[in-house]
């Protein structure tokens, strides 16, 4: 922050959706990121993905953790954990093991479910599984999921009674849910486990906001958004990733490592810092 110290980031998988685990883990430690926030599993729901496998002994594992190592690189927070009405929360065992083998602390979770009980249950249920792991949650709320804002997700978190579920905040998704600049006196709450940053305009239509989210957003310091302001207001040791999807980037040809240094230096510059590596 501005006149501060300069805060630790993490590069999120879907600012270079492209990139394979190792090839993340290398571009984290390129661009001076501490951490990076990472899929487990390709996604149907990101095409531009690559096919790659690290649930089990995989070679692909054994690199990821190998760059981690050589980068300095942790993993601060694992996709995707998604509760729906039919999951059976034993399913997420393999990738849990997978998330701690590579020294994750966080996994992310998004909630579909619309049974308010039933999704309590699951939720604390995953915890319990998790912990096993000794991996804590990470609820992201999301305007089109059943739990849609800050407000929805701390009353979730209060509903279960544990103590090892926080929240994963994300700006772009505290704008769409219409909670800022409201929330700002509560972004210092330590059930606050990790933020994400990016930028884009005050308002959006409501057909577009899963496109922004997982296709499209604005760099730092392109849109509206007062990121300097967020990140100030997040507890010191809260982790900030960069989470700055541009399909057009990608489309036009962009290198991994440039859509991704911009990401990081977009951010660097929206708070008033310089990285020097």
């Amino acid at each position: 922050m501005r006149g501060g110290a300069v805060r630790p980031l993490s590069l999120d998988h879907i600012t270079v959706v492209d990139a394979t685990p190792s090839q993340l883990a290398g571009l984290a430690a390129e661009t001076g990121c501490a951490g990076m926030c990472l899929f487990l599993h390709p996604m149907a729901v990101l095409p531009g993905m690559p096919d790659f496998a690290l649930i089990g002994d995989t070679p692909e594992r054994r690199a990821t953790r190998d760059a981690m190592r050589a980068g300095g690189v942790a993993l601060d927070l694992a996709y995707p954990f998604t509760l729906a009405g039919r999951t059976d929360v034993v399913v997420f065992e393999p990738v849990l093991e997978t998330a701690a083998w590579l020294g994750g602390r966080l996994a992310n979770v998004l909630c579909y479910d619309r049974e308010p009980a039933r999704r309590i249950g699951k939720l604390a249920a995953l915890a319990e599984l998790a912990g096993g792991y000794g991996i804590g949650l990470a609820v992201e709320f999301y305007p089109p999921s059943q739990v849609r804002s800050l407000h929805e997700a701390l009353a979730l978190i209060e509903a279960t009674g544990r103590d090892d579920i926080g929240v994963t905040l994300d700006l772009l998704h505290l704008h769409r849910a219409g909670e800022m600049p409201g929330a700002l006196p509560l972004l210092a709450d330590p059930r606050i486990r990790i933020a994400q940053v990016s930028d884009g305009p005050l308002a959006i239509a409501p057909d577009r906001i899963e496109w922004e989210a997982g296709s499209e957003r604005l760099l730092p310091g392109e849109g509206a958004f007062d990121i300097d302001g967020f990140v100030a207001a997040l507890a010191p040791e809260c982790p900030v990733s960069v989470e700055v999807p541009r399909q057009s980037a990608l489309d036009a040809g962009r290198s991994m490592l440039d859509r991704a240094r911009r990401a990081v230096e977009a951010t660097r510059a929206a708070l008033g810092e310089t990285f020097h590596g």
